[in-house]
């Protein structure tokens, strides 16, 4: 690994203020990929555009265990190459503050479907069903005239095949609300492979590949979808599995020849501190993210010739991080920025900005963003905020709250509270306590100072001349967890310093 960085980034560029690297990088990395076709082209401008009066399509472009910073166009990485994404950043919006409020990610995508916490919709950890008493993107969708659709990875199931659930084949009362095309696995990672595997229809027949890249495979089945003749407006969700490591094979494992591409790659700050195992893993995660770049170029480039593109929302983002096994045994499930912190940028109609929005967004506010984006009703029973009134009015982002309740569980039953300028993570250190939901008793854990260390290398807890700041936020922390519908918890202070 390359370690002639440290002084390059020993100040640490933030991740605000990016359109002059967009200006300067952007326009040359497209002009070589074939994968996508910029919007305002030439060949963009021959289409005629839709007619204003249709309401949006919208697309949800996941990819599992993506870091923001590899998003190129964050300037955070001088390895990562993600020109068709950069795109997407440079003509929609980007948050670059967004977080997930539940690392891990049956957990996330929960949240992220319903807009309430992974503790009220009952996945408060992985392998357990959504709650089907909740409204969802898909069914909000459906209920003002869209096509609700998923492609690729669910994992928001039971575990038990009997129920419904399993590693394959869903039962249409688990999915969701995603009722018209169904085109997956629920535990994708166990019934596919890098070159080889299977998904399932609506009907429960099997959809098989061979021979091609897993990646690739789900692109085509999203284009198969997109050329199709549509007399509704759609909500498609194509979810990915990559970067995430291939679980039974224990690593990342990027498409034929793109980790030689990485063989020396930029190790970001966070990372080469402490040890892990990015030292073998991040080639084949920066091959995995190119190739979803290059995916992303593909839809974009679908839309573009079906003449979707004007009157689509796309959007980027993922479920959570990855720490490469820096803070603890695996890859995520902590309240660090490697794993918190994920990519969300969104083009289309209202999106079109061309701006960074740097505040601190939870993924809880996704669902009633978007349906606010389309011009739907907010179900009353949603606890996240639209954040559409960020892109154009000053006083909404004067107001915004930059507060997220973080809840972590597998590794440990943790709450976290996030702040633009603080981390503050409680944690019930019985292990007994993993097999429930929430806990009501907790240990001050970790605290950071994200403005002077966002690499979060000194924790905080238990120093004498940050108690009242840690007083502070942990009466805030104690308010969020009471707003999630959890019992108000006691939280003991931690009087060493470690």
């Amino acid at each position: 690994m390359n370690h002639d960085q440290d002084q390059r980034d020993a100040r640490a560029i933030p991740l605000t203020n990016r359109r002059n690297f967009l200006k300067k990088t952007a326009a040359a990395a497209i002009a070589t990929s074939a994968a996508s076709i910029t919007p305002g082209s030439a060949d963009a401008e021959m289409q005629p555009n839709p007619s204003s009066a249709r309401k949006p399509n919208v697309i949800i472009y996941i990819a599992d265990q993506f870091r923001a910073d590899f998003i190129g166009a964050n300037g955070l990485n001088t390895t990562t190459r993600t020109p068709n994404l950069d795109a997407v950043a440079q003509r929609g919006t980007s948050f670059t503050g967004a977080i997930t409020n539940q690392p891990v990610c049956s957990p996330s995508r929960s949240v992220l479907l319903t807009g309430r916490y992974a503790t009220e919709t009952h996945v408060w950890r992985n392998a357990h069903p959504i709650n089907p008493e909740l409204p969802t993107l898909a069914s909000e969708f459906r209920k003002a005239g869209y096509t609700a659709n998923m492609i690729g990875k669910w994992h928001l199931a039971p575990k038990d095949p009997a129920k419904g659930g399993g590693d394959g084949f869903v039962r249409p009362e688990f999915r969701g609300g995603f009722l018209d095309l169904w085109e997956g696995a629920n535990e994708f990672e166990w019934t596919t492979h890098p070159y080889e595997g299977t998904i399932w229809n609506g009907a429960g027949q099997e959809i098989k590949f061979d021979h091609e890249s897993r990646i690739e495979f789900i692109t085509d089945r999203a284009e198969r979808f997109l050329k199709q003749k549509h007399d509704k407006p759609f909500f498609l969700y194509v979810s990915q599995l990559e970067p995430h490591q291939q679980n039974d094979a224990k690593r990342m494992i990027a498409p034929k020849g793109y980790a030689d591409r990485f063989s020396n790659p930029f190790v970001p700050a966070d990372l080469r501190s402490f040890p892990g195992n990015w030292q073998s893993q991040l080639p084949d995660y920066y091959g995995c993210v190119e190739a979803i770049d290059h995916s992303v170029g593909r839809i974009l480039k679908t839309l573009d010739e079906e003449n979707l593109t004007e009157n689509t929302i796309f959007v980027f983002l993922s479920d959570h991080g990855c720490h490469f096994m820096t803070r603890n045994a695996e890859y995520k499930r902590s309240p660090h920025n490697a794993s918190i912190r994920v990519p969300l940028i969104a083009q289309g109609p209202g999106f079109d900005t061309g701006q960074e929005i740097p505040d601190i967004i939870g993924n809880i506010h996704v669902m009633p963003t978007l349906l606010d984006a389309a011009g739907i009703k907010v179900p009353a029973s949603v606890k996240g905020k639209t954040v559409m009134p960020l892109l154009s009015d000053p006083q909404a982002r004067k107001e915004w709250k930059n507060v997220e309740l973080i809840q972590i569980s597998e590794s440990m039953t943790a709450r976290a509270i996030r702040t633009k300028d603080w981390c503050y993570c409680v944690v019930d250190r019985d292990p007994k306590s993993m097999t429930k939901p929430s806990s009501t008793h907790y240990d001050e854990y970790l605290f950071y100072d994200e403005a002077g260390d966002p690499y979060e290398l000194v924790n905080l807890a238990g120093r004498q001349e940050y108690r009242a700041q840690a007083n502070v936020l942990k009466d805030q922390l104690k308010q969020l967890i009471v707003s999630a519908g959890e019992p108000e918890p006691e939280i003991a202070t931690t009087a060493i310093y470690p």
